[in-house]
């Protein structure tokens, strides 16, 4: 599928200015309102933010060895990283295998190579440390872990609808291309066809509570301010 580089760049920058808070009480508002991930899966840096349409990867816990595994269609020889794209996000859907590291440093030096702007994971990462050395890359994932997935979690499918751990529903579904936007809070997943609609009212929210920031700085009452702009 052909991506617009130039269109993704500028959305994620847009995106990248607001905070999740705000998006939420869009999607909200708009009769979306189970568009946030788990509130597990965090930052390994408080600071890193993540902003790109989902490129996603599906996997589950998995015993078997490569000879048992098969050539299974862009797993087997990594092919998959030639598919990723400049601006995408790595999503990881691990279908609750909770002990493996299921990406890490090497994965993550080869995604970056072909355009990803980070990952974000719905299981395990390794390579914690080594992780905070590639710069621009983060990461948002529910544990980290020592643990090799070999021989215990096999990636099933790359680039189809995959089921994520959600906050207010057991599960998110997340499609490829759709946005995902995470900071400290959390992260959540913006439909690609709304997401302009998203970006013009979150900047909408986020230059009214510019003012009302300034106005209780100032020594406004609270009350005035909610009044006058509806936010708090």
């Amino acid at each position: 599928m052909e991506q617009n580089t130039a269109y993704i760049a500028q959305v994620s920058q847009r995106l990248k200015k607001l905070y999740t808070a705000a998006v939420f009480d869009i999607l909200d508002k708009m009769g979306l309102p189970n568009q946030c991930l788990d509130l597990a899966i965090k930052p390994i840096d408080r600071t890193m933010r993540i902003a790109g349409p989902a490129f996603t990867i599906a996997g589950m816990a998995d015993p078997r060895t490569d000879e048992e595994y098969g050539n299974v269609s862009d797993v087997k020889d990594f092919a998959f990283f030639r598919r990723m794209y400049p601006g995408c996000v790595v999503l990881v859907a691990a279908s609750g295998e909770q002990r493996a590291g299921h990406w890490g440093e090497l994965m993550s030096v080869a995604a970056k190579a072909r355009g990803a702007v980070g990952v974000v994971i719905d299981g395990g990462i390794r390579d914690g440390n080594l992780l905070f050395q590639i710069p621009g890359w983060p990461v948002f994932t529910r544990y980290l872990s020592p643990i090799e997935s070999r021989l215990r979690y096999r990636i099933r499918f790359i680039e189809g609808p995959v089921a994520v751990s959600g906050s207010l529903t057991t599960h998110v579904r997340v499609n490829p291309g759709e946005w995902l936007f995470g900071d400290m809070d959390g992260v959540i997943v913006i439909p690609a066809g709304r997401i302009e609609e998203v970006l013009e009212k979150a900047e909408a929210i986020g230059n009214t509570e510019t003012a009302a920031r300034a106005e209780i700085a100032s020594g406004v009452d609270i009350k005035t301010v909610f009044d006058k702009y509806g936010r708090l």
